[in-house]
């Protein structure tokens, strides 16, 4: 299992690395050519959203984005430092997880954003507590052929 971990300031000027490093990577993983825009716009999101929550909660850490690439799925987990109070977590149909709706959006949340990445990835799981908050997708991937 291959892993890369980025990590960079909370600024908005490196969500566009961050989208440019997860696309190289998932390509890279065997994501087939035709989901590397959704990749791109669900890593962007989810940077620009860690990126939002850091600058309200004036958290200094870098953003955190990770990148794994295992026999079947390519995944990517975006974490932020910023605290909130801890809201459910519940699955949705296709296995994700989705804040509960009877819970309020905290300061500086980006619900539009969970929306669009909700949309473009089918195994997606958002959590957030005291400690910051994580948003975990993933891919399936294509094997690569063996030559001979």
């Amino acid at each position: 299992m291959a892993t890369v971990e980025l990590l960079f300031s909370a600024l908005p000027e490196h969500v566009r690395t961050a989208r440019l490093v997860a696309a190289a990577v998932a390509r890279r993983a065997g994501v087939d050519e035709a989901v590397l825009d959704e990749v791109r716009l669900a890593v962007g999101e989810a940077c620009s959203r860690a990126v939002g929550l850091h600058v309200a909660h004036g958290v200094a850490a870098p953003v955190r984005v990770v990148l794994i690439e295992d026999e079947k799925k390519f995944s990517i987990e975006v974490a932020d430092d910023a605290p909130r109070p801890a809201a459910a977590t519940v699955p949705s149909a296709n296995g994700s997880g989705r804040p509960a709706p009877e819970e309020p959006a905290a300061d500086g949340e980006d619900d539009m954003g969970l929306a669009v990445i909700s949309g473009l990835v089918d195994d997606v799981e958002v959590t957030a507590g005291e400690s910051g908050g994580l948003i975990r997708m993933s891919w399936p991937t294509t094997p690569a052929p063996v030559l001979p």
